[in-house]
């Protein structure tokens, strides 16, 4: 079978190189997918470059977001059989994959495979961002940066749910529109707004946002805890724009909180609390009121493309890899 993978770090499409490999076969507690589509986001592009906190040993396959066929099942596993479509967090960019079972979830018969490899990763993370950490109520104001990605636009839909107004933060004309379209209550084209802050505490009575939904980092970081109110909570996604500095003094000040959210880890900690996040995930699909952004998808030929489009940041939403599509 076919597989991209990653002998030397470096950026995507320089160091993705498509290869024959062979099938794995399930071991205990383990499906062999037949993969249709792979979700990608911004922390595969850091494992290329070997800058990400979890760092596999070379040479490995990237994509952590798969849909596809169960071919074969491990020994011990009782709630998958073969020929049944499944969505689990893991697997990647390879034509057969393994997952595990326990990370794994039966896709509902009304939806598609590709809006099925969208969902793990932005709408996991951001679940556990506003319930679990943000701890979320409904009439809270929340505010999210990097609104037109795939965890941002995550983060509008997830809020709205939940009953939150929300504003959405995003740059130039085409990405804000697409955040009026997924129904953000206030959109602001940060490269058009002069004051941001100003225009955030314009927006909010001058009484600031609950929460602060930030995958950005870097400058845009320093503007958002500007905009905390009193006992908000700031919550760190990631920071594609570069690490920031705390002004821990300001914290004090405003009494919020800055909150981290490591997902990924939490899953190791506590690895049922996946399923609990994507039953939810698809109750509110089932609901309408998720349904992800999607970039154009791309073919499994340049799935090397695909994660370089996401390093320069030329995509809106989501981005899939579309194995069916030739």
């Amino acid at each position: 079978m076919k597989a991209w993978q990653i002998h030397e770090l470096g950026e995507p499409e320089d160091s993705l190189k498509l290869e024959e490999i062979d099938t794995p076969d399930p071991m205990p507690g383990q499906l062999l997918v037949k993969v249709e589509a792979v979700g990608l986001a911004f922390p595969d592009v850091l494992q290329c470059r070997g800058e990400y906190q979890v760092k596999p040993p070379l040479p490995f396959t990237p994509g952590g977001e798969t849909s596809g066929t169960i071919i074969a099942v491990g020994e011990g596993v009782e709630d998958f059989t073969v020929g049944q479509k499944v969505i689990a967090l893991g697997g990647g960019l390879a034509e057969e994959t393994l997952v595990h079972a326990q990370m794994s979830f039966r896709v509902p018969d009304s939806m598609d495979l590709i809006k099925a490899a969208a969902l793990p990763m932005n709408y996991g993370t951001t679940w556990f961002a506003l319930h679990d950490r943000a701890q979320i109520q409904k009439g809270e104001t929340l505010l999210v940066a990097g609104a037109s990605g795939g965890t941002g636009s995550a983060a509008i839909q997830l809020g709205l749910a939940a009953g939150a107004k929300v504003i959405a933060v995003a740059g130039g004309e085409e990405k804000v529109d697409a955040c009026r379209e997924l129904g953000a209550d206030v959109v602001i084209d940060h490269r058009e707004e002069e004051d941001l802050v100003e225009k955030v505490r314009e927006v909010t009575n001058n009484q600031g946002v609950d929460i602060a939904y930030d995958p950005v980092g870097g400058e845009m970081f320093q503007k958002i805890r500007r905009c905390m109110s009193w006992n908000g909570r700031l919550l760190v996604i990631g920071f594609v724009a570069g690490i920031p500095e705390l002004a821990t003094n300001h914290v004090l000040l405003k009494n919020y909180s800055v909150v981290g959210v490591h997902w990924g880890a939490s899953l190791g900690r506590d690895p049922s609390s996946f399923k609990r996040q994507m039953s939810s995930v698809l109750e509110l699909a089932a609901k309408g009121e998720v349904d992800p952004l999607l970039h154009p998808t791309y073919t499994f030929d340049s799935s090397n493309k695909a994660l370089q489009d996401i390093a320069d940041r030329k995509v809106i939403g989501k981005v899939v890899v579309d194995l069916v599509k030739s």
